[in-house]
């Protein structure tokens, strides 16, 4: 007697990933309590370093100007930090497990928290800069600086996102992949975000210097109010792409370790 054994049919990248965009998108949507805390949270302190600190650090009244590009990417540190509490939670709920049965690429479930994440950050991020024009941020950028900004922006999205999804992945439960993000959301602080880099001490001069966000910071900055760029972009765009890159591939070892695919 012959047994004939069917291969299941793989499915096409493009199907796999939409599906699990989908359903990341949907998650999002019910998680509504997440998306307003990441929104919340950084307008709550824009408002207080712009109203409380603003005139102690510039008399001047234009402290706004400065501070918003800072808020603009803790929005976004807010925004993504959910991001590995979602993945861990789907690596120890067991769903994991069911997908392994299905004939999809694994990483397709990676592409559709990130994907989701992105696309929930961008709008938090407009509404942050909305509120920000509210209460006197005043840029002098042109279209095509706007279309700039978006775009680093959104590129240093990405890369945070993949580095919390991989945080998650790294995680042994939810609550871990929390602290860990949150320990991520400190980096704003070591940096041009609030303060110019030369008031903080030496030692710390160096840190703020040369840690990813204070290109990024300055890049945005630089193309909302018409300043000089120098080097900084280049910088910026080099941090992303080899967090992404690095991301990335920690992610995917650390996926096919814990899922038992490939």
């Amino acid at each position: 007697m012959t047994t004939i054994t069917t291969a299941r049919p793989r499915l096409g990248s493009l199907t796999a990933e939409s599906t699990f965009i989908t359903r990341s998108f949907i998650h999002s949507v019910r998680d509504v309590e997440a998306l307003l805390m990441a929104v919340v949270l950084p307008t709550m302190l824009m408002l207080m370093f712009t109203w409380i600190f603003g005139n102690a650090i510039d008399p001047t009244g234009g402290y706004v100007d400065y501070v918003v590009p800072g808020i603009i990417l803790l929005c976004a540190g807010f925004g993504a930090s959910s991001t590995a509490i979602s993945v861990s939670r789907d690596m120890t709920t067991g769903i994991i497990d069911r997908f392994r049965t299905m004939p999809i690429r694994s990483g397709a479930v990676l592409t559709g928290h990130v994907v989701a994440s992105l696309a929930r950050n961008l709008v938090a991020t407009a509404v942050v800069i909305a509120v920000a024009l509210l209460v006197g941020f005043r840029p002098v950028a042109t279209p095509v600086e706007w279309a700039m900004v978006f775009g680093i922006i959104a590129l240093y999205i990405l890369a945070i996102t993949y580095l919390f999804a991989a945080i998650g992945l790294a995680a042994s439960t939810p609550e871990a992949a929390s602290g860990y993000g949150f320990i991520l959301l400190f980096l704003p602080y070591v940096s041009s975000a609030f303060v110019p880099v030369e008031t903080m001490p030496g030692w710390l001069q160096w840190i703020a210097e040369n840690q990813p966000i204070t290109p990024v910071i300055e890049t945005i900055r630089a193309l909302l109010m018409d300043a000089p760029l120098g080097d900084s972009a280049g910088w910026a765009i080099g941090w992303c792409l080899g967090i992404i890159a690095a991301s990335v591939l920690w992610g995917g070892w650390l996926f096919r370790r814990k899922a038992g695919r490939r």
